[in-house]
């Protein structure tokens, strides 16, 4: 049994209960709505956030890049860049070849360097042949006072060919040797100023031959003297059984002198010529710390008196030999003039440089010689004239 106003009062309940499904449906579908729209703007907005991150990476990439090139630090120095390096040639088989219009180019530049070098090295070789002390055609001439010249050498004298390795010395005293064979002989020259002299000393202390002075002109008189103790030296030196040579200090200062000096030789050697085995030398030289009568002597003077005197011992017999030191005969006479006559060469050293033939060296003026009281003048002798 219904009761009255039940029918009216269930549709208003209903009516309600609908009505707050759907507002809550409505609230869900907005809040849906809401969260998806946040949804894509968070998403836009990341979006957005990424593309200007990687806009700000680009532009920062291509700000650095700039940055780069324009700091980009020059490329290192290398020594071929250097100066100093075009004096050398360049090496022509290591560089490698590109076909480059660039590369060309600076391989011609290259060609060009090398072509420049190459003349710059002929230079130095023409500069090193006509420096004098490397080219072997000129000889150093030290003068006494200091001065020294270099001097050409004559092509059309005879050079010597001795082997010094072949030189030995043993107490002073040298000897040279072939195939093992000593050549040499020793002599020892002897004037006053040896004082007294034990040739029979001499001669056993190993010593071949005497060159005996037997006398002087005088380079203040011009007078001609003999030495004071020629004679008791050459019958003492006789005595010994030495070989004998003769010297004489000449001042001669025309030809006619000069064949006075000869005479005066020849003269005193008459009572001893069977005796003289080794050559009578000439003997001109400069004074020291005083002027002499040859100082105002032209070259061509003092050869020609040279040859006088030299032609003049031959004539009656002897071997003339022309005495000197390297200054002496090169810038004083013309031997091209004497080279027919044996020369006689002082030179105080270990090793001779003078370049022209020679058969005789006094190589000390201070050696130690049994009978020979103080200095002795020593001399080596490549000729055997003894057995001439």
């Amino acid at each position: 049994m219904r009761l009255p106003g039940d029918d009216d009062q269930r549709p208003a309940g209903f009516s309600l209960i609908y009505m707050i499904i759907g507002v809550s449906a409505f609230v869900l579908i907005m809040l849906v709505a809401v969260m998806n729209a946040n949804k894509k703007q968070n998403n836009n907005s990341n979006y957005a956030q990424k593309l200007q991150q990687q806009k700000q990476e680009e532009q920062a990439a291509l700000e650095n890049n700039a940055d780069a090139q324009i700091e980009e630090p020059k490329p290192k120095l290398r020594a071929e860049d250097l100066d100093f390096w075009d004096m050398y040639p360049v090496d022509e088989e290591k560089s490698t070849p590109d076909t480059s219009q660039a590369n060309k180019s600076e391989s011609k530049g290259t060609t060009t360097k090398t072509e420049e070098d190459n003349k710059k090295e002929e230079k130095i070789q023409e500069i090193l042949k006509e420096d004098p002390s490397t080219d072997g055609k000129h000889t150093l001439v030290r003068s006494a006072d200091g001065t020294e010249e270099w001097v050409l050498i004559s092509p059309y004298l005879k050079k010597n060919t001795y082997d010094f390795t072949n030189l030995s010395e043993s107490a002073g005293i040298r000897k040279y040797t072939e195939n093992g064979k000593k050549v040499s002989k020793i002599g020892v020259n002897i004037s006053k100023h040896s004082g007294a002299v034990n040739f029979r000393s001499m001669k056993s202390a190993g010593i071949d031959y005497v060159m005996l002075r037997l006398g002087a002109r005088g380079y203040g008189t011009g007078q001609i003297s003999l030495d004071d103790n020629f004679v008791e030296n050459i019958e003492a030196a006789i005595e010994a059984g030495l070989d004998i040579g003769i010297y004489f200090y000449s001042q001669a200062i025309s030809q006619e002198e000069a064949t006075q000096e000869a005479n005066f030789v020849i003269q005193n050697l008459e009572p001893y010529k069977a005796h003289i085995n080794y050559p009578v030398a000439f003997d001109m030289e400069n004074v020291p710390n005083d002027n002499a009568r040859i100082d105002g002597l032209a070259r061509d003077d003092k050869t020609t008196i040279t040859a006088t005197f030299l032609s003049g011992v031959q004539a009656a017999g002897y071997i003339p030999m022309l005495y000197g030191n390297k200054e002496w005969l090169i810038k004083n006479i013309d031997l091209t003039k004497v080279q027919d006559y044996d020369v006689w060469l002082a030179e105080d050293d270990a090793i001779p440089d003078y370049p022209y033939l020679y058969t005789m060296w006094q190589y000390t003026t201070t050696g130690v010689v049994n009978g020979v009281t103080g200095d002795a003048s020593i001399n080596i002798c490549f000729v055997s004239y003894s057995d001439r």
